[in-house]
């Protein structure tokens, strides 16, 4: 397990190196601007707070009713510091990557009663390769706004869906209240941010719900207290009056409720192609002794391996259901993130509740020779896979395919740094009180991660105008040059 743990942290490293370079962008101006005026004129972080609580409400009341992300949008910490954007992805990869590990290892030893050991090795691969094949490393990684919208609010809910775990199996009454107790804090938090992560947490309670009632009755008074407060938060949030006047001025048209609904199933089956290329089915194949070998030891019984296969379906394919329904798409970047950690999070565990089901039972000769494979084949089987997936990431062509050596190509070239400069000289423009209208050159190098969109020659588009308000400036325009890339 050390060697593992020691890949993914050699994975990690180059791109929390890169998020050095890592700058302000997009909607953290609009979210951020009047946080960053107070912020300057008082010097104030308290007053910086009540200000971020009172355009949260006016958001609520004229935008949207995502009352904790708007009010986590408009704390943006480079509305303080500019220089300080290097904290983002520690944050970001920081809580998805501890909240993920602590849930799928919950699930891996609480419910299907693997070994802990075991639980961790199996996560830890997890994380390696959702962090290399991530669908939108920018959005999910490096831009404050979108993460803390996104992920940072799935990294609550997985936490959150452990605690509320942790209260339906423990003995000790205490812990069990406690849990409660600090699961119904953050149950608020999870109805208050994005309806992807909203809407998955009501489906699960309400399964959580239906299993306390079926097989421990004795703790349906914290699953419910749980489910009811999450309700109501969610309530709060999906009935903001921001949303029907943003409804009203959006140009975009969602599907309705039932055709939302059937193309989520489809949709599902589309990414989980997608996210299944050559490397993560090396990791699968790593891990299947393993998880043969902890499955067959548990004392579980897995007798609904297709209801648990069909309710995983279902959880995944909810997700897809808000953008359908609010904008008529699928493949929102920022949200295909916490969708595809979530799939693989769910891949691993309805393969070993499979394995599981077949290591308890008599079954076909066929499943049998399959496990009698597995127990063969051991640890030899995991080496040579993780030798693969090792060529396979080191030696790809392309050498942005994986992010961990799309980064370390950008620093190694120069892009990064090249960037962060220009950057700041554009910043110096920025905050120069003797210009009032703005011209900044193109950047000649950009890390392939920072995939975001740059100013526009024209002074009117709405990100120059975003950036124009937040810095007071009549204007703010890219330049054209015979450099520009």
């Amino acid at each position: 397990m050390v060697l593992t743990a020691l890949l993914l942290l050699l994975s990690l490293i180059p791109l929390l190196w890169l998020g050095k370079y890592n700058v302000m962008c997009i909607d953290d101006y609009d979210y951020g601007r009047r946080v960053h005026d107070v912020y300057l004129a008082t010097g104030s972080f308290g007053a910086s707070v009540q200000e971020a609580w009172r355009q949260n409400m006016d958001f609520y009341r004229d935008w949207q009713g995502t009352y904790v992300s708007c009010f986590l949008m408009a704390m943006c910490p480079m509305n303080f510091r500019y220089e300080i954007a290097w904290v983002v992805p520690i944050l970001m990869i920081g809580m998805f990557a501890a909240s993920s590990f602590v849930w799928g290892r919950h699930m891996l030893v609480r419910w299907l009663g693997c070994e802990r050991r075991g639980a961790s090795l199996c996560m830890i691969l997890v994380l390696f390769l959702f962090y290399q094949v991530i669908e939108a490393p920018f959005e999910g990684i490096y831009w404050y706004n979108g993460a803390v919208h996104y992920v940072l609010m799935q990294s609550v809910w997985f936490f959150l869906l452990a605690l509320i775990s942790e209260s339906i199996w423990t003995e000790k009454k205490g812990r069990a209240v406690l849990c409660c107790t600090v699961s119904a804090v953050f149950s608020v938090v999870v109805s208050g941010g994005n309806l992807v992560t909203g809407l998955q947490a009501e489906i699960l309670m309400a399964a959580l719900a239906g299993y306390v009632v079926w097989q421990k009755r004795d703790k349906i008074a914290y699953v419910m207290i749980l489910f009811l407060t999450g309700t109501a938060g969610f309530l709060v949030n999906i009935l903001a009056p921001g949303n029907a006047r943003r409804a009203g001025l959006d140009v975009d048209e969602g599907y309705g409720a039932v055709k939302a609904v059937l193309l989520s199933f489809y949709h599902m089956v589309v990414f989980a192609i997608r996210w299944t290329p050559l490397f993560v089915i090396l990791v699968w194949l790593a891990l299947l002794p393993l998880l043969w070998r902890m499955v067959k030891a548990s004392k579980r019984d897995f007798s609904h391996p297709i209801l648990v296969t069909a309710g995983a379906y279902c959880v995944l394919s909810a997700m897809f259901t808000p953008t359908l329904f609010a904008v008529g798409m699928a493949g929102l970047s920022r949200v295909d993130n916490i969708i595809q950690m979530t799939y693989y999070l769910a891949a691993l565990l309805v393969t070993a509740y499979w394995l599981g089901y077949v290591s308890h039972r008599e079954v076909d000769s066929a499943a049998q020779a399959f496990g009698v494979f597995l127990e063969r084949a051991g640890a030899r089987m995991t080496a040579v896979c993780l030798l693969l997936l090792l060529a396979v990431w080191v030696l790809t062509a392309d050498k942005n395919t994986y992010t961990s050596i799309s980064a370390l190509r950008s620093l190694a070239k120069g892009e990064a740094q090249t960037f962060y400069e220009e950057a700041m000289e554009r910043y110096a423009l920025y905050t120069d009180e003797d210009l009032e209208e703005v011209a900044v050159a193109p950047y000649s190098a950009k890390p392939y991660l920072f995939s975001f969109d740059d100013l526009s020659e024209d002074e009117s588009n709405w990100l120059n105008l975003a950036v124009a308000r937040y810095y007071h400036k009549d204007s703010v325009r890219k330049s054209v040059t015979d450099s520009e890339p």
